[in-house]
């Protein structure tokens, strides 16, 4: 970087997301390997990279928003898209409290409080030109502090040891620190590193595997990012997972930080040390709540808990949000609640999946719902998980709504659901092929527009040295075809081939709704106007669902087929099926069809002909 800012704009937390990917990325496996707290089902890397890239990526489509003129987005705008993005992709315990530090430094930083130097808040500085605007040192201090607490409040029993002792201690650096923003990064990220190295201190569970916190050292690498992103300057990466899993074992044969042992490590040991020769404090009494121990604590020393997480998105306001949390700390433990303004992530773990869904529900409308079960392996049930073949080859396929996702499982194939809106990141497939667990996979993206992202996921399974094959289905018809000949008993070369032939022989369709004026190739469009879409072009504008899908399934049936499959949304008219699978029995002899329901899949129909 040619000239590092001295204060924090739009553009350095676009540079501040990027960098902070990249070192999540670099660091990931490491992470998910000294992952084993609140339970060890080795994720935390991962959720931590899936979450910040959808805050990277919120972030870049601000920059797009404003084109390639002059004019760029303000650093209020750049920090409110990232930590919406943060939000809406966060995944796991540790992704949420992640998007929670992002939200309160969004909040500061977007304030418009006059309490800056210059009266205009958090995103005042010396140069006021709109889209410039940024803060100093003094609003990068008030932002990290803003992060830690409000973090610490979104977790229903704070334990210390884990990544929020690492951003309290961030925090408290970064407000001992004097000067401009780059002064105030180093400080918060010499703070984190060095409450990181004491995080075994904290936690018999860290402390017994030898292994600082996971998601502290991830956001010690969001801070290092933060860093380079103010400076200029990369930090040094010090902790390697291998390096650390080495010391542990020396730790358990008596000789504690040995010579090979980064500087981290040493510290961690020493830390180690100093905590065996004292009581370790109760967690509970840590955090303001003596006298009682919170849920997840017990689970850390393996004395059993929920068997499963359940995450979702929710809609409710925040008078609704406060019982959710009562009710659902009375179910589970491991509860993180982030958001506001109408929209919130929700975390938990609980026995009862169905019931923590529920209480979503009562409080208001929760959507991207997951819900893992915890393997025998895991802290959570103490158990001992016998490793588990690989099998030789799966399907992992891309689907929009949650009727294909129940048809693709049925058919075997491993789901991974995208909404309207809401496309899979490359990092959600690569986990999702990891889930599989084969060693030769077949990948299925199901969209034109995925193809780049698919090929990435694929690209860095094979490093992790599972086969891939990316066959580039535009549409999840095309995916149905293909799975339909799948035959993982043949060779695996011959599987992709026949695959591949199936989907390019499909034809795709839809029929949807224009949501707003815009110049098509069958011509001008109105909002409301419905459209019909032969292999991702507009052949057919009309006011009537049921009418433009007949001509569109006219079209398509000119050329041949024997096969129409008709994929039908929730907000497709009841009649729109029986009318096509009439239209093909009167006009077209010999054609056969099927009908499936998609769900809430975005498009009002699919249309396949094969």
């Amino acid at each position: 970087m040619a000239q590092a800012p001295q204060t924090l704009d739009a553009l350095a937390v676009r540079t501040w997301c990027g960098l902070a990917l990249r070192a999540l990325g670099r660091a990931r496996e490491e992470i998910d390997a000294i992952n084993v707290y609140p339970v060890a089902d080795g994720d935390t890397g991962t959720n931590l990279y899936l979450t910040l890239e959808s805050a990277a990526t919120a972030v870049e489509a601000v920059f797009a928003g404003y084109g390639t003129g002059s004019a760029e987005p303000s650093l209020a705008d750049a920090v409110r898209a990232m930590a919406h993005g943060a939000l809406i992709g966060a995944r796991g315990n540790s992704g949420t409290i992640l998007a929670q530090l992002l939200r309160g430094m969004a909040q500061e930083l977007a304030d418009d409080s006059p309490h800056g130097q210059d009266g205009t808040g958090g995103t005042g500085s010396a140069d006021s030109t709109p889209g410039t605007s940024g803060t100093d040192g003094a609003g990068l201090r008030r932002a990290l502090r803003r992060a830690a607490d409000s973090a610490r409040e979104a977790v229903a029993h704070p334990v210390e040891g884990t990544v929020l002792t690492v951003a309290s201690a961030a925090a408290e650096a970064a407000e001992a620190a004097a000067g401009d923003c780059r002064a105030v990064a180093r400080a918060a990220y010499e703070g984190a590193r060095a409450a990181l190295a004491a995080t075994p201190g904290q936690l018999t569970v860290l402390r017994r595997a030898g292994v600082v916190d996971a998601g502290g050292r991830g956001l010690v690498a969001v801070l290092g990012a933060l860093v380079e992103a103010c400076t200029g300057e990369a930090v040094r990466e010090t902790l390697h997972a291998a390096q650390a899993a080495t010391d542990a074992h020396a730790r358990v044969t008596g000789v504690p930080g040995g010579a090979g042992a980064g500087p981290w490590v040493r510290a961690e040991a020493a830390a180690h040390a100093e905590a065996a020769t004292q009581e370790e404090p109760h967690p509970g009494a840590a955090t303001g709540t003596a006298g009682s121990t919170p849920a997840s604590c017990a689970d850390a020393t393996g004395t059993g808990g929920p068997a499963f997480e359940v995450i979702y998105l929710l809609e409710a306001d925040d008078t609704a949000v406060a019982r959710l949390r009562a009710r659902l700390d009375a179910l589970g433990d491991s509860l993180v609640v982030v958001g506001g303004d109408g929209l919130w992530n929700v975390h938990v773990h609980v026995d009862d999946a169905g019931a923590a869904v529920e209480a979503g529900v009562e409080a208001g409308r929760p959507h991207r719902i997951r819900i893992t079960h915890f393997g025998l392996g895991d802290v959570h049930t103490g158990g001992e998980q016998p490793p588990r073949e690989r099998a030789q080859r799966a399907v992992v396929a891309v689907v929009p709504g949650e009727g294909l996702a129940g048809l693709y499982t049925e058919a075997g194939a491993t789901a991974v659901l995208a909404r309207p809106g809401e496309p899979p990141a490359s990092g959600e497939l690569v986990q999702a092929v990891r889930r599989a667990h084969a060693r030769e996979v077949v990948l299925l993206p199901n969209d034109a527009e995925l193809r780049h992202t698919a090929a990435a996921a694929a690209e860095q399974a094979r490093t992790e040295g599972i086969r891939v094959a990316l066959i580039p289905t535009r549409s999840a018809v095309q995916g149905i075809a293909a799975l339909a000949v799948h035959e993982p008993g043949r060779r695996f070369d011959e599987d992709v081939v026949q695959m591949t032939s199936a989907a390019g022989a499909t034809r795709y369709a839809e029929v949807a709704v224009a949501e707003h004026r815009s110049w098509t190739t069958a011509g001008i469009c109105q909002a409301g106007d419905v459209l019909g879409l032969i292999d991702g072009d507009v052949a057919v504008i009309g006011p009537d669902v049921a009418a433009t899908a007949v001509t569109v399934l006219d079209r398509m049936l000119q050329a041949g087929g024997e096969l129409v499959t008709l994929v039908v949304g929730d907000e497709a008219p009841e009649s729109v099926a029986d009318r096509l699978e009439a239209r093909v029995r009167e006009s077209y002899l010999a054609v056969d069809t099927v009908v499936y329901r998609g769900g809430r899949q975005g498009a009002l129909l699919l249309i396949g002909v094969e």
